[in-house]
């Protein structure tokens, strides 16, 4: 059993729904991440999801987007966003998953950096712009190397649709709320409860909710209906704002800490 599974078969134990904190490598700095991910995990994260930044990223929302930019400004690539999980791993045993888009691994080629994410250890990753349709290669280069793939399902997907994420999915389905982009919302759509029912009429695989979740009452709300809440856009414009805060870390701590008291209750 991986870390993702083991992690989600403890909070089904418990009782519990899933905190997943979102934050971009490099910003704004590779050890302000390391240091962020330890008080994210100190502050009840379950899996943390760590963005690897793109030039062209197509499913992040303005605050995600200029995150991405920060991080690309500081120079930061994709070796060392490797070696700051590589960092972390030393640290932390926390489940960690990678967002990213195909243009970058497939650049750094699939089965080399599928072998590295397992070897600095990584527990699955999350390519927002590959369909299952055509993720065979990917899919068969992670299965090998005992990594989880996360696809994405959105309140648009369809019954094919999602039979064909599900299947393709281990570790945890990731739902989108909303259809576009990342971003802070000031309510959950009506449909995330038929939605995760639909989801769940497909798959034993915990769900976890995204796109939109920016406060502790939201998270409440998922807690009621899924098994875990992804919160990225919330988190990553106040990372924004503490910028070289020294004390940054505690603060997105503390931040993070009401959001996950919700899904523990």
């Amino acid at each position: 059993m991986g870390r993702i599974d083991e992690r989600f078969s403890n909070l089904k134990s418990a009782g519990h729904s899933g905190f997943i904190p979102y934050i971009m490598a490099g910003d704004p700095s590779l050890d302000t991440t390391v240091d962020l991910v330890l008080a994210l995990e100190h502050a009840g994260a379950d899996v943390i999801e760590l963005g690897m930044p793109f030039s062209d990223p197509l499913a992040d929302g303005p605050t995600i987007q200029a995150a991405g930019q920060r991080a690309l400004a500081n120079g930061t690539t994709v070796a060392d966003v490797l070696k700051t999980v590589e960092a972390v791993r030393r640290q932390s045993t926390v489940p960690m998953i990678l967002m990213s888009y195909c243009n970058p691994v497939y650049r750094y080629g699939l089965k080399d950096f599928v072998t590295a994410c397992a070897d600095i250890g990584l527990d699955g990753m999350l390519l927002t712009d590959l369909p299952p349709e055509e993720a065979s290669a990917y899919k068969e280069a992670m299965h090998d190397a005992g990594l989880d793939t996360i696809f994405l399902l959105a309140p648009t997907s369809r019954e094919a649709r999602i039979k064909a994420v599900t299947e393709a999915s281990t570790g945890f389905v990731y739902y989108v709320s909303r259809a576009g982009v990342t971003g802070e919302r000031h309510s959950l759509s009506d449909s995330l409860g038929p939605m995760v029912g639909q989801i769940r009429s497909h798959t034993d695989l915990p769900i976890a909710v995204g796109f939109g979740i920016s406060t502790p009452e939201h998270a409440r709300a998922v807690a009621e209906l899924a098994d875990a809440a992804v919160v990225g856009s919330a988190i990553v414009r106040r990372i924004g704002e503490g910028g070289s805060d020294p004390h940054l870390a505690k603060k997105i701590g503390e931040f993070a800490a009401e959001l996950a008291g919700p899904l523990k209750g």
